[in-house]
């Protein structure tokens, strides 16, 4: 075990502790276990923070608006945007300023009612969760002025460890270029790296997870009920990042600062980060 001292809002945790309400679908920000994530999460508003500096911003998909308050330092102007209305009831109550606000509305309808409005719209960690994403990138690209910009990321699938029941799709990078460009005039992927703790944590947590994966040789889980493996999946996320915790305390603290952009791999892109331009 770590020399590292042991965080006991983490360590003996398990999938039967699990935080009020979690699905597994939305990071758990308040649970210590989560840590990590929220770092990769948050790092990534921090990374794309000078691309809208003085610009008016529409975050779609802002969940509990902690990623629109950061946006929020450079922008002139931020509206967070989201379909889950204890979502942004909660943002509300936690990130209330002068330049932002939280909207509980369909991006299509928000898009009928005010199009070409903002500069930029920011999406992070939404489009791998999209049946078909067409519709809703429609959307974003009419809520822009001409010229303006969509900047999103999305995690590269070549750096998922497993399967995640709530992502319909996860892209490679000529996938996710390719798809932009249907609605956009020109597109730019980068990435999100990490330092080599980054990229400890990872392999921990892969580890652990093919560790339990080996009871299931055969891949029967992909038959059960889908109610059922997304309960399951989300007991096991806790799990393992539980025991990535007692085993290797010094990992779960990483920092919004230990991540990075990149033009091009090596190393490998964890997420991807794409830049699209209207006409």
């Amino acid at each position: 075990m770590s020399s590292h001292a042991q965080d006991p809002e983490v360590i003996g945790r398990s999938l039967f502790d699990a935080p009020a309400g979690y699905t597994g679908e939305r990071l758990a920000a308040d649970d210590p276990r989560f840590r990590p994530d929220m770092a990769r999460h948050i790092a990534a508003y921090l990374l794309v923070g000078p691309l809208v500096e003085g610009k008016r911003v529409l975050e779609a998909g802002c969940g509990e608006g902690y990623g629109a308050e950061v946006l929020a330092r450079h922008a002139a102007a931020v509206v967070g945007v989201d379909y889950d209305e204890a979502a942004v009831e909660t943002a509300r109550l936690r990130h209330a300023g002068l330049n932002i606000e939280f909207q509980c509305i369909d991006l299509r309808k928000l898009a009928d009612n005010a199009p070409g409005t903002f500069d930029v719209v920011t999406n992070f960690q939404v489009l791998e969760h999209l049946v078909d994403p067409t519709p809703f990138l429609a959307a974003a690209a009419a809520c822009l002025k001409p010229g303006g910009r969509l900047i999103l990321t999305t995690p590269n699938r070549l750096s998922s460890v497993s399967e995640n029941p709530f992502h319909v799709h996860e892209y490679l990078a000529d996938e996710l270029r390719e798809l932009l460009g249907r609605f956009f005039a020109r597109v730019e992927i980068r990435g999100v790296i990490g330092t080599e703790r980054v990229y400890a944590f990872e392999a921990a947590r892969g580890a652990r997870v093919r560790r339990i994966l080996r009871f299931d040789p055969l891949g029967l889980r992909r038959l059960l009920p889908r109610a059922l493996l997304e309960f399951a999946f989300s007991r096991l996320a806790l799990l393992v990042r539980s025991q990535v915790a007692e085993h290797s305390a010094d990992l779960v603290g990483l920092q919004p600062e230990e991540f990075s952009v990149a033009e091009s791999e090596p190393p490998q892109f964890l997420d991807l980060l794409a830049i699209a331009y209207k006409d």
